[in-house]
């Protein structure tokens, strides 16, 4: 039995990546980035609860360079999703929909996630 020949479904290699585009696919990437972060966070409490020596297991973990670069990550990860979700949000009202307005949302949305993480970790250094 013979397949006719059927034209492929257009993929990502075919379109001009958008900021639109890229923010999607941010946001899903953020949120299992988030569901990570959270697992964590429950064994960081964990930890907590069971004592000073597992709280220092998981402090120094968390201190060193590697656990600091994971926490801005996850930090970050939290703004542009939340900064995103708002986004989609608005969206669903039906409001900036406009492509120039959709695109300016987007760097909004970015603008947002970086100065949100900036302020939150000088503070937490005691720098800001």
């Amino acid at each position: 039995m013979a397949t006719p020949q059927r034209p492929l479904s257009p993929h990502l290699g075919i379109y001009r990546w958008q900021l639109t585009m890229a923010l999607s696919i941010l946001h899903r990437a953020t949120g299992v980035f988030l569901s990570l972060g959270a697992v964590i966070f429950v064994t960081v409490l964990s930890a907590i609860a069971s004592g000073p020596e597992y709280y220092g297991i998981i402090h120094g973990w968390l201190s060193n360079p590697i656990g600091q670069i994971f926490l801005i990550a996850w930090t970050a990860s939290l703004f542009l999703h939340m900064g995103n979700g708002v986004r989609h949000l608005i969206w669903d009202m039906g409001l900036g929909l406009e492509k120039t307005t959709a695109n300016q949302s987007g760097l909004y949305v970015i603008a947002f996630a970086v100065i949100a993480t900036l302020i939150t970790w000088l503070s937490a250094w005691g720098i800001f």
